[in-house]
């Protein structure tokens, strides 16, 4: 079976920066699986899984724009170091993260990642870690089958005997 929308594919992958730093991949003998066309992984990755069938291995380059963005410097932010709370302030170093209201967009949460400290102010983005990075995919498509009424109405693909959430 081709891989084609509300199929359910099983795959194993490697993601690096254009520079080869490795920054995620799937666990040994635990292949991800997803629904394709429910927008659960990034574009570009979805885009180069079209027409693909078990066994098939692709490499992938995909750029920002089909990744994970853009780097937006308007969603970088410096506040001052008391507005966080005394007690947690010892956590507050590059890479922690929080979850917070989005500074653009009213009544919208999202995830903060502190870029740097120092004593007066705390510096943070909003952009995903991965903005404005290019990715390099090693992907092995291990399994593709046809997604069911089930799987189909939650949006998302199930583990083997169904339901792995909620």
């Amino acid at each position: 079976m081709l891989i084609a929308k509300n199929s359910v594919v099983s795959f194993h992958y490697k993601v690096a920066t254009a520079d080869g730093e490795q920054v995620d991949a799937s666990e040994e003998g635990k292949p991800m699986s997803y629904l394709h066309g429910g927008g659960q992984l990034i574009a570009g990755v979805e885009e180069v899984m079209v027409g693909k069938q078990a066994g098939d291995h692709v490499d992938a380059t995909i750029p920002p724009e089909k990744g994970y963005g853009v780097y937006d410097a308007n969603l970088d932010r410096e506040v001052p170091l008391d507005a966080f709370p005394k007690d947690g302030r010892k956590e507050l170093k590059p890479g922690f993260t929080f979850v917070a209201e989005h500074p653009d967009k009213d009544g919208e949460r999202v995830m903060f990642t502190v870029i740097d400290v120092d004593g007066q102010s705390v510096r943070i983005t909003a952009n995903h870690p991965l903005a404005g990075q290019t990715l390099l995919f090693t992907i092995d498509v291990v399994d593709v089958r046809k997604a069911s009424a089930e799987e189909l109405s939650h949006g998302h693909a199930h583990g083997p005997g169904g339901h792995h959430h909620h």
